[in-house]
């Protein structure tokens, strides 16, 4: 049988020479041989060959005769500047990645560099970290294109085989309309149920349900939700045609295990998505359960379809046996629960199909952990529980738990991508932690929120965690029903402008007026709110309150803007710009009123996650807000291709301000605006000489107490109707 592919299944042996052979290729331009030589040793390592030379002359020459993956090019060169080689990069239609280095006082370097695609500028002097952070980013950036690249050819490639594979799949396959009808049916069908797929386009999905299944069917057959809500393992029964042809896989109903989601499309990318239809996959459960020809199958109802791993109903049972027979010889067990930090971010970034092999990959190193007794379970979507009978001492469970910790340091394969799965472990023992499963559950649970807390890693319960544990759980519920109960609300700081002296935007930020005590603080609470996976819900509180706030007040002012926080955590989210395109179209917003404020940290953060979310937010037309500059670490050209607008200076550069003194902070992060037309702000402007100081260096917008704290909605409004920074003592 011939496929349809157009290269081999498997690597030739000189690909694999090829592969075994390639080293990241650096070129280093200076004329300074003691820097080059420092620069190699900073960054050599051994999947990299550097190359150095001193002019644009050698420099062009060599690039005549081979390639590099990046450019390390000093500004001063002895015959030309390194623009020339940048220039030749790019009438050549070169890829080279390229960081230029600079001396200069003046942001012409920088701009230059910057306009002829360099990926990163640095000034003289810099630390070592900052250059091992610029080649580490800029050669991440350049394997995530080149990856890209070799995805788009792929495709372009394998359309006959992505054919082939679907239509020769063992499951089945299906595709149906908004109103639950087939669209599409791949050729299994026919083998499983003995249905002509032919027949069953434009029928109604229950033609082919169980009918005791058809209600149940209803919400996951025909799925509507997309992400982690969608339906994932579910267990269904389809009925065989009963006049179909002989040679079907057997008689009566079929067992399925269902994974469906729903499909959704947008006339544009400004346009709320409509639900189009639903994608679904269905296993016939008998094939998992063979193992072998002799080999009895488990009984699916005590084992996990997706890992094949004991399922709690199984756990359950060997726990409490297991406690039983601890108490009877005066033993110790130990239940740890094992929590994947960040696995959503794969399902949403890879796609479910990968989120489930990568699920199997992990269960099956975590049962390689574990002793031949020991008893593994998948508790929910994205955590393990393991039961450890017969331990001799808590030292023992330790050696355990450190043996799972060593073996998550290799990376796992999802896709083409390593992903690094740190965990959070929670390990709680019996006798001393809990004589119940349910006790030793929730302690090992305690446990491990406490190690995620902080960070990542294991520990141990222990009496002290309950108290915190109970009180940041209590906070987490009262925080699902603050806005329920209408107990967040907004204040609003303005953003004044010196030249127009007036109010030129006003920044949101929400409060919680909680029954008991009284109003608190962000501070107080959104980082629990993060932990617990509902800032999102804040963070689209806060746009929905703030833009209905913002339309009433544009009446009025029509040139007034709105700033609005996002987390890090919001950005996990992929439907984030849509959240925030419908908020805007429910109140007739334009999206050039709208800045969304993010911290500099991020821009340093995940790339492949971060980047997506920042230009569709930018496509759609609303700024972007880079709060606390200057603390962080992120390069001019993330600036550029974060399609950053505004820079707002940190607080504390503004304290620091002196009557008379020069300001060397403030004044290059004012260059860097000017240089690349980002607008530019100062937060925590308290005292006039601030204020002169900040003007001074071309500083035109603040926000701080010496215009206004932040004031409610009734307040805030009363402030617009007639503040004029003009009006203010100099001295104040």
């Amino acid at each position: 049988m011939v496929i349809p592919w157009e290269g081999p299944f498997f690597p030739t042996d000189e690909s694999r020479r090829a592969a075994a052979e390639s080293l990241t290729r650096i070129l280093v331009v200076d004329d300074e041989p003691s820097l080059t030589r420092s620069v190699a040793a900073l960054l050599q390592s051994k999947d990299r060959l550097i190359e150095d030379c001193g002019s644009v002359a050698e420099t062009l020459a060599r690039l005549n005769t081979r390639s590099y993956d990046l450019l390390i090019i000093d500004y001063r060169l002895p015959d030309a500047s390194g623009l020339a080689v940048m220039d030749w990069l790019l009438s050549h239609e070169r890829r080279e990645s390229t960081i230029m280095i600079s001396g200069e006082e003046s942001m012409d370097a920088a701009v230059g560099a910057l306009r002829r695609s360099a990926d990163d500028f640095l000034l003289k002097p810099y630390s070592p970290e900052q250059l091992r952070r610029a080649v580490t980013n800029t050669l991440l950036k350049r394997q995530v294109e080149r990856n890209n690249r070799i995805i788009h050819q792929r495709l372009q490639s394998s359309e006959q085989m992505h054919r082939y594979m679907v239509e020769n799949s063992l499951d089945l396959i299906y595709t149906l309309d908004a109103e639950g009808r087939f669209n599409y049916l791949n050729q299994r069908v026919e083998s499983l149920l003995g249905h002509p797929r032919n027949d069953l386009i434009g029928k109604h999905f229950s033609e082919i349900v169980h009918p005791e299944d058809v209600d149940r069917a209803r919400f996951f057959f025909a799925e509507r939700r997309t992400g982690p809500r969608a339906a994932s393992n579910v267990e269904l029964r389809l009925s065989r045609n009963p006049y179909g042809p002989e040679g079907s896989d057997g008689d009566g109903p079929v067992s399925i295990v269902l994974n469906a989601m729903g499909i959704y499309r947008r006339a544009d990318s400004r346009a709320p998505a409509h639900f189009v239809g639903t994608y679904g996959a269905a296993r016939n459960l008998p094939a998992l359960r063979r193992r072998d020809d002799d080999a009895p199958a488990p009984h699916i109802g005590f084992h996990d379809p997706l890992t094949q791993l004991p399922n709690r109903e199984l756990f359950d049972d060997r726990l409490n046996l297991a406690i039983t027979q601890a108490k009877r010889r005066k033993g110790l067990i130990a239940v740890m629960l094992i929590n994947i930090d960040r696995f959503r971010q794969i399902n949403e970034t890879h796609g479910r199909g990968d989120g489930d092999t990568l699920l199997r990959a992990i269960a099956l190193r975590l049962k390689q952990c574990l002793r031949r007794g020991d008893t593994l379970t998948r508790h929910r979507g994205d955590e393990f529980i393991a039961l450890l009978p017969d331990i001799g001492s808590e030292p023992d469970a330790r050696a355990i738990a450190e043996k799972i910790q060593q073996a998550f340091q290799t990376p796992f394969a999802v896709g083409e991508h390593p992903f690094t799965a740190s965990l959070s472990l929670g390990i709680a023992i019996h006798p001393q932690d809990g004589n119940s499963a349910e006790d030793l559950i929730q302690h090992a649970s305690v446990a491990m929120h406490q190690v995620k807390g902080n960070g990542g890693g294991f520990s141990f319960f222990s009496p002290e965690m309950h108290a915190s544990y109970r009180t940041r759980a209590s906070l987490e519920k009262e925080l699902r029903q603050a806005v329920a109960r209408h107990e967040l609300e907004l204040h609003y700081q303005p953003l004044v402008s010196l030249s127009r002296d007036r109010i030129s935007g006003m920044e949101a930020l929400v409060r919680w007026r909680h029954p008991t005590h009284g109003l608190v603080a962000p501070s107080r609470f959104i980082h629990s709110a993060e932990e617990a996976g509902i800032i999102h819900e804040i963070s689209r509180w806060v746009l929905e309150t703030g833009c209905a706030q913002m339309a009433a007040w544009r009446r009025q002012f029509p040139e007034l803007s709105l700033t609005a926080n996002l987390s890090p955590r919001d950005f996990e989210h992929p439907d984030l710009a849509d959240t925030v395109s419908r908020v805007l179209a429910r109140h007739g917003l334009p999206p050039a009123s709208l800045e969304l404020e993010v911290s500099e940290s991020l821009l340093c953060s995940d790339v492949q996650h971060v980047a997506p979310c920042l230009k569709d937010l930018r496509d759609l037309g609303v700024g972007i807000s880079l709060d606390d500059f200057g603390t962080g670490y992120s390069s001019l050209a993330s600036l550029q291709r974060y399609g950053v607008s505004r820079l707002k200076i940190d607080r504390s550069f503004v304290k620091d301000i002196q009557a008379q003194a020069s300001q060397p902070v403030i004044g290059a992060i004012a260059g860097v605006a000017r240089g690349l037309g980002i607008r530019l702000a100062a937060e925590g402007v308290e005292r006039g000489e601030q204020r002169t100081a900040l003007e001074g260096l071309g500083c035109d917008e603040m926000q701080g107490f010496l215009f206004s704290r932040p004031l409610d909605a009734a307040a805030a409004g009363q402030l617009l109707e007639g503040f004029r920074p003009s009006r203010l003592a100099i001295n104040a």
